[in-house]
C-alpha cells in the first residue's frame, strides 16, 4: 500500500514548482506528496490527475517519490515558513557533472511562506531553499548538490516583499527551516527498513 501526503491551504496561494502535476507559476490550493513504485514508469500526467481526482482535490500542485512518504516526510516551521521534505538520496549527483546511471531517489521540498511575496521573490525563495539543500548535503558527508529528480515548490500569498535571499529574515527562515527538514528526513530515509 502506498503512502500519499496532502496538504490543503487555509486559502489558494501563489505556487512556483518544477512539479510534474500543476508545475510552473500557479494559483494553488495546496500540494501533494504521492509515492510510486521504485520502477515507476507510468503516464505521470494521468495519474497525478487520477490522484487528484480520488482525494477530491482542486488545483493542487503534485510532487511524486518512490520512498514511503509516511516514514521519512519531516515537518519544520521556523517563524513564518514552513518546510515539508521527503529525502531519498539512492542517486546524489554533482550540478554540471554526468549524472550517475539513474536510479529511484528524490529530494522533495515544499515550502509554505506566510507572507506576501512577489513571482521574482519566489525565485529567489527557490534559490535560497536550494543552497540550504546543498549545504546540508555536504555537512551530512554526501559529495553531492542533490539528486537527478528533485522537486521543488514554493507558496506564499501574493504581495510586496521583492526578496527571499540569504540576507533577509525571510530567508533566513528558509534556509533553517530546510536544513533542519532535510537532515530529519534523511535520517528517517537511511534507518528505514524499506530504504530504497
Amino acid at each position: 500500500m502506498f503512502s500519499h501526503f496532502i496538504k490543503r491551504f487555509e486559502r489558494s496561494m501563489l505556487g512556483l514548482s518544477n512539479a510534474p502535476h500543476r508545475g510552473g507559476l500557479v494559483l494553488a490550493n495546496g500540494f501533494f506528496f504521492m509515492q510510486v513504485h521504485k520502477d515507476y514508469s507510468g503516464d505521470y500526467k494521468r495519474d497525478c490527475l487520477e490522484f487528484e481526482k480520488k482525494h477530491d482535490l482542486d488545483n493542487f500542485v503534485g510532487f511524486m517519490t518512490a520512498v514511503d512518504v509516511s516514514k521519512v516526510l519531516a515537518v519544520v516551521k521556523v517563524k513564518r515558513v514552513e518546510a515539508y521534505v521527503t529525502a531519498g538520496i539512492t542517486n546524489p549527483a554533482i550540478a554540471g557533472d554526468e549524472p550517475p546511471p539513474l536510479e529511484p531517489g528524490t529530494i522533495n521540498i515544499a515550502l509554505i511562506i506566510k507572507e506576501g511575496l512577489t513571482v521574482g521573490a519566489l525565485a529567489n525563495a527557490i534559490m535560497t531553499a536550494t543552497e540550504a539543500k546543498t549545504y546540508t548535503l555536504l555537512t551530512l558527508g554526501y559529495k553531492a548538490t542533490g539528486t537527478t529528480s528533485d522537486g521543488i515548490g514554493v507558496f506564499a500569498l501574493p504581495g510586496d516583499i521583492e526578496w527571499a535571499g540569504t540576507a533577509t529574515e525571510v530567508g533566513i527562515s528558509i534556509g533553517r527551516a530546510v536544513r533542519e527538514a532535510l537532515k530529519e528526513s534523511i535520517k528517517k530515509w537511511q534507518s528505514s527498513s524499506n530504504r530504497l
